[in-house]
């Protein structure tokens, strides 16, 4: 028979009559996962113990420890009656435990007096009232969610404990606090509520744990002050989906100029700082647009988030199922084929169906482009397009005169330098913004020559050549 009980969070007098009476009985052989307990250091005086430390000094990772310790027990189990002791609670944190259960053979385990039952009782916490959640410092989850208290638990060393503090302080709102709970139930018992700059690693031990109980920033932070702003903020209850689109299309527009400030060759922290910084305002535009969806009962962040999630998993098969794709370009097609399959196909209606007319002129040329290209209707050869292009150029010229015409004309003339790009392998919107940089670059290194006010064409294509060459 193997009996699983725990030694509890503190000391040996805090173990239960029923469990102290078990493990006394010479008959049993007792089997402790770590001598690193205090109840565990007692009871070795009072009675033999087969400790299993040993295991841990020659095993090359927990999960061999884990397994190890297991068959230890069960192993002991074949020559008679068996106590497994763990610290704390054997249904809280024990992996060992799980692989008893999972042996198959009979077990009974007793429930006991956990270290989060000591934590509730210090900071005077009921979990039922908004929810508790559990961590281990070993493995935070990413992202780290804290929209409910939380206990992290096995702060074991110095490094632990302050990498811990540090990334709840990334998510927690200003002046925040937190609680350090260490060997509770024992006489060397410490409960320290400090700031995370206070914070003394020497706390760190194996019976360390924090309790955090802070209004959530991060991710669920803005959510909550989004929605807070739509409910309260004059100017946020005026906003529509449609009011709100020249604001997304400009903040969309400023994350592509920060993006493309960042150099490729390093990593240029100023940089990086920018696009984080628009990245913030294009996500507020996504967070206004969920509170006023959730706010009409229409959608909330949850639903568009798995929607996603749904959407991921079904268009990367060779993930998430069995297609095989080795490359990106392979992962493109199988991504266009599903995206057509779940829009049923274009039966009834137009290849060149679903590109946004709301698009940058550029993009949206080059995206037709493609769509027809995909039914034949293209060229095959990048030199017949620069035959197309000179033909839109010769059509400008004769139409120089027709201020009604030649606007067409042009537009025909983009049209086909977009086409042309698109043979090339250049994205025209990317090729267009980085000529523009160019020239501004340029003509504010002519201004920086002197006025050009005055100048003659002449003379400020010279500064232009001088620009050019610098």
């Amino acid at each position: 028979m193997i009996i699983v009980a725990g030694l509890g969070p503190g000391d040996y007098a805090r173990i239960p009559s029923h469990v102290r009476d078990l493990v006394l009985d010479g008959s049993k052989t007792v089997i402790a996962r770590t001598r690193e307990h205090p109840a565990a250091e007692y009871l070795a005086e009072l009675r033999p113990v087969v400790f299993c430390d040993d295991i841990y000094q020659r095993a090359d990772s927990f999960e061999d420890v884990y397994d190890a310790i297991a068959r230890r027990v069960l192993e002991a189990a074949d020559e008679g009656d068996v106590v497994y002791l763990v610290p704390g609670s054997p249904l809280i944190g024990e992996l060992t435990v799980g692989r008893l259960v999972a042996s198959g053979r009979p077990l009974d385990i007793i429930p006991g007096e956990s270290f989060v039952d000591l934590i509730l009782a210090r900071v005077g916490y009921d979990p039922l009232d908004r929810g508790l959640q559990i961590l281990n410092a070993h493995d935070l989850p990413d992202p780290l969610v804290l929209d409910k208290p939380t206990i992290v638990a096995q702060l074991d060393r110095p490094e632990i404990l302050a990498d811990v503090v540090a990334q709840v302080d990334g998510v927690a709102v200003e002046g925040w606090t937190l609680t350090v709970l260490r060997d509770l139930g024992t006489a060397e018992e410490v409960v320290v509520i400090t700031d995370p700059a206070s914070v003394d690693p020497g706390l760190a031990g194996l019976r360390t744990s924090l309790f955090v109980d802070t209004a959530p920033g991060g991710l669920i932070g803005a959510v909550r002050t989004m929605r807070l702003l739509r409910e309260e903020c004059p100017w946020d209850r005026e906003q529509t989906h449609h009011s709100l689109v020249k604001n997304l299309v400009e903040e969309v527009y400023e994350l592509i100029e920060a993006i493309e400030a960042v150099p490729d060759e390093e990593v240029d922290v100023a940089a990086y700082a920018a696009v984080e910084d628009e990245l913030g305002d294009v996500l507020l535009q996504v967070l206004f647009h969920e509170a006023i969806g959730r706010q009409t009962g229409v959608f909330d962040l949850d639903s568009v988030a798995e929607g996603l999630r749904q959407k991921l998993v079904r268009r990367h098969p060779h993930v998430f199922g069995d297609v095989a794709a080795g490359t990106a370009g392979e992962v493109k097609e199988n991504w266009d084929r599903i995206k057509e399959e779940e829009e049923g196909g274009r039966e009834g209606g137009s290849v060149l169906d679903g590109v946004p007319a709301g698009m940058p002129a550029l993009h949206r040329a080059a995206k037709l482009q493609n769509r027809a290209a995909k039914v034949g209707f293209d060229w095959d050869q990048a030199v017949e397009v620069l035959a197309k292009v000179r033909e839109e150029i010769a059509e400008v010229e004769s139409d120089l005169g027709d201020p009604s015409r030649v606007g067409e004309e042009v537009g025909d003339l983009l049209f086909s330098v977009v086409n042309l790009a698109r043979h090339l392998g250049v994205d025209p919107e990317l090729a267009l913004r980085g000529a523009t940089s160019r020239f501004e670059h340029r003509f504010r290194r002519m201004e920086d020559q002197g006025p050009l006010a005055g100048l003659t064409l002449a003379e400020m294509d010279q500064r232009w050549e001088r620009a050019k060459s610098d």
